[in-house]
């Protein structure tokens, strides 16, 4: 039994004390699910609301950042991805532009879409990217599909921006260690959208949450968050118990009404359409997990030809906005985790005074166990 004068609350720890939280509980970014109004509603809570903004270019990223810091005075992460684009984005031809639209364009016909015409691929470069937030003076980057530049870190370092990274790996979670980094976000396969992989081939980096944290948090002495597969208060839970000191969740938080999701999208999620999910890339050109669903199907088969990301997923994108235009939920990318089927809020306030007052009940016990069973250099 640990010592209870010397106990800790499971909302104190190296994770809430870097981040400036009042819970270890981080939204996921959600890529293009984000919005603002999550973002903020989360860290108003004490938690650490997040957005996605890999798919926007730098302006509309200040925008963002500007609209968020309007809904809240507290820390939030603004999240990017180090590689932008796949090899063979640049040089990809008008001939497989037309291969990969050909079996999407009779669903664009049926759901009353334009049929897209070629254009040449126009980069966003992260780099710029990573200037606004520098110049707009966040409180915490995150960020995966790799890591920054030591130039680009030392900066952010200098300006006291907090650095999460993303590993899927034991060796990834060692790079972003060496690498400077305040805290790992250790993700499993179970987690819904993006892999984020980045020393090795998605496909190969499909550890579940539950294998991966430990192997990271002994591998590493930075605080751990566990991400995938989390959808309660039980998850959590479990997540301490491994010896995690914080959690990530996005499944949970999209369901909810001030997430970017669409109607449709959160009626999959909460309705028991999200029973299976499957990994694909189908959708954008990297692997993701998404809702099990007809044009998931249609774009696995196997001689289907993948158009490398993002130019996969600009394709995709004429058909997912008329077909949810047309409520045709078959034919859209549906992003969710293998816990999808554990959603049941559709109020951030609702879902966070649920999570909390739940773990509550056991957590100090659990991340104290935890705790004491580390190293003790880990813990210092």
């Amino acid at each position: 039994m640990a010592n209870q004068a010397n106990a800790k609350s499971w909302r104190e720890n190296r994770l809430t004390s870097r981040l400036g939280l009042q819970y270890p509980i981080i939204q996921g970014p959600l890529g293009g699910l984000s919005s603002q109004q999550l973002a903020a509603a989360v860290s108003n809570y004490g938690g650490l609301g997040s957005f996605g903004a890999h798919g926007l270019k730098p302006e509309a990223i200040r925008k963002v950042i500007h609209e968020i810091n309007a809904l809240t005075p507290k820390p939030f992460a603004m999240n990017l991805w180090v590689s932008m684009e796949d090899e063979g984005a640049l040089t990809s031809t008008e001939e497989a532009f037309q291969r990969s639209l050909s079996p999407l364009a009779k669903h664009i016909e049926s759901v009353g879409g334009a049929i897209p015409s070629y254009r040449s691929y126009e980069p966003i470069r992260f780099e710029d990217q990573v200037q606004v937030l520098l110049e707009e003076g966040i409180s915490v980057f995150s960020f995966t599909y790799g890591i920054p530049s030591k130039q680009i870190l030392d900066e952010f370092r200098r300006q006291g921006i907090a650095l999460v990274g993303t590993a899927t790996t034991v060796d990834e979670a060692i790079a972003l260690e060496q690498a400077g980094v305040d805290v790992i976000a250790a993700s499993g396969f179970e987690a819904g959208g993006h892999r984020g992989s980045f020393l090795q081939p998605s496909e190969d980096c499909l550890t579940g949450t539950m294998a991966l944290v430990p192997q990271v948090i002994d591998a590493v002495r930075l605080p751990v968050v566990a991400a995938g597969g989390i959808g309660d208060a039980r998850g959590i839970v479990a997540a301490f118990a491994l010896g995690a000191e914080g959690v990530q969740m996005g499944t949970a938080f999209l369901a909810c009404e001030e997430s970017g999701a669409n109607t449709l999208h959160r009626k999959a999620i909460l309705s028991g359409q999200a029973k299976q999910t499957a990994l694909t890339r189908g959708f954008t050109g990297r692997l993701a997990r998404g809702i099990k669903n007809r044009l998931l199907d249609e774009l696995n088969q196997k001689n289907i030809e993948i158009l490398p990301y993002p130019l996969q997923r600009a394709l995709v994108r004429h058909l997912s906005i008329p077909a949810e235009k047309a409520g045709r939920a078959e034919l859209l990318p549906l992003w969710a985790g293998q816990s999808a089927n554990l959603s049941r809020c559709t109020d951030v306030y609702a879902l966070l005074d649920t999570l909390v007052n739940e773990v509550s009940e056991i957590g100090n016990a659990v991340q104290n166990w935890s705790a004491h069973r580390q190293p003790a250099d880990a813990r210092e």
